[in-house]
């Protein structure tokens, strides 16, 4: 009798006490759980609290961008009883080069997205008060951050090392008042373009070796294939080319920024409204992207 009791016991199982407590505190909202997530990205994206190989490609990417500035102010301290405001580079150009950490997005952005879904701990997330746009937000959010903070320090760099080795700092301030809110604006519209586009290619698989190969593949191919129908004389109206290289298209952009018009060596010059077309262009890859993420983490939410 006792045997058969002592198997009926084990065949129900046991519940034990383990001191676990109810939790009694706040509970936070949507707003706190996509601000968590947030930086928790950002946190991954750096490789903080993570070994120490996580760390050096993103800030060795930060200092290759910055050379140049350190470059530019250097020989302007040299010079500056020869030459005043010497620039081997514009601000607008620096831009440019900031374009060069597309290659931090194709690094970061997969490790930012990819985990996730591998490790299938989506559906956990939006478990909570999370919903799939907030999950976007959050994610493009961390990498526009990283990306804008690293092209505009160099920016600030540049900037402040002018001032200092010119012989007014005062007049050369007042003299470049315009660049205090054209670039960051210039490098809001790079940044925001960059993480999308990343972000998006990435959240369409879960191995980050083919999602950097399709966000780097995708500037590429465009790039080539731009360069082709421009370069292409026999093609009628060639110029229009250039609309398909979106790994140029904030650079555009920038151009209207510093400018107010597309930059005369562009091959959008030619073209009867470039600097709208770049604009329209521009808005369709972002919305197209955001569309993207939105039917991802919307369907994973249902």
């Amino acid at each position: 009798m006792s045997s058969a009791a002592s198997s009926a016991d084990a065949g129900r199982g046991a519940v034990y006490d383990r001191g676990y407590r109810p939790y009694d505190g706040p509970r936070g909202r949507r707003g706190a759980a996509t601000l968590a997530l947030y930086k928790a990205s950002m946190r991954r994206a750096l490789g903080l609290r993570r070994p120490w190989r996580q760390k050096v490609a993103p800030f060795v990417l930060l200092g290759v961008v910055t050379i140049p500035a350190i470059v530019n102010v250097g020989i302007g301290y040299v010079t500056r009883d020869r030459f005043d405001g010497f620039q081997i580079i514009t601000y607008r150009e620096y831009v440019g080069v900031s374009s060069a950490l597309l290659l931090f997005v194709a690094l970061v952005a997969p490790d930012v997205m990819c985990p996730d879904r591998r490790h299938r701990v989506l559906p956990l997330m939006f478990a909570r008060p999370l919903l799939g746009v907030d999950y976007v937000v959050a994610k493009v959010g961390s990498i526009t951050t990283i990306l804008f903070a690293f092209s505009f320090l160099p920016q600030v760099v540049l900037f402040v090392g002018n001032m200092l080795v010119s012989n007014s700092a005062l007049d050369y301030v007042g003299d470049h008042l315009d660049v205090l809110w054209k670039v960051p604006l210039a490098v809001a519209v790079l940044s925001l373009y960059y993480a999308t586009i990343g972000c998006a290619l990435s959240s369409r698989t879960a191995r980050r070796i083919v999602a950097g190969a399709s966000v780097i593949g995708l500037f590429l191919l465009t790039s080539i294939s731009s360069s082709v129908i421009v370069g292409d004389s026999s093609v009628e109206g060639g110029g229009y080319g250039g609309l398909i290289n979106v790994l140029a298209m904030p650079l555009h952009l920038r151009d209207v920024i510093f400018l107010g018009h597309i930059d005369p060596d562009s091959p959008l010059s030619g073209v009867a409204g470039g600097g709208l077309l770049a604009l329209a262009c521009y808005l369709v890859v972002l919305c197209t992207g955001a569309m993207v993420l939105w039917w991802r983490y919307r369907w994973v939410e249902r």
